[in-house]
């Protein structure tokens, strides 16, 4: 089995920062990307970054860019989410994701992110 575990969510004032963690583990698991969605109190989930480890791109959702940072592990199964400048719009819990091949068909529980006005 794959799993992705996610860590570093927490409450945080409007303005500061957070650092969000992602560890992969699996049976010989070895992603083409990793990255991450959200999903807000009555909203869709929706896509916010991801990372691939053979060219190292970086994708970010309109909303995030300038402020969120996407990183990867040498081991290619860590992902970091540094999130700068927090709003709160973005008050959401962030699942980790990954892929083999063209879906995010590997997803976390999710970390709970809460921003305070």
């Amino acid at each position: 089995q794959v799993q992705l575990v996610e860590s570093g969510g927490g409450l945080v004032q409007a303005g500061g920062s957070l650092r969000l963690s992602c560890a992969a583990s699996g049976r010989t698991f070895s992603s083409s990307a990793m990255g991450w969605f959200r999903q807000a109190p009555g909203k869709e989930r929706e896509f916010v970054s991801a990372i691939s480890w053979r060219s190292g791109n970086t994708n970010y959702a309109d909303s995030v860019k300038g402020r969120f940072t996407i990183s990867g592990g040498n081991a290619k199964n860590t992902v970091y989410l540094q999130m700068n400048s927090l709003k709160p719009e973005d008050t959401a819990i962030y699942y980790c994701v990954a892929r083999r091949g063209a879906v995010w068909d590997y997803w976390g529980q999710g970390t709970q992110v809460t921003v305070s006005s």
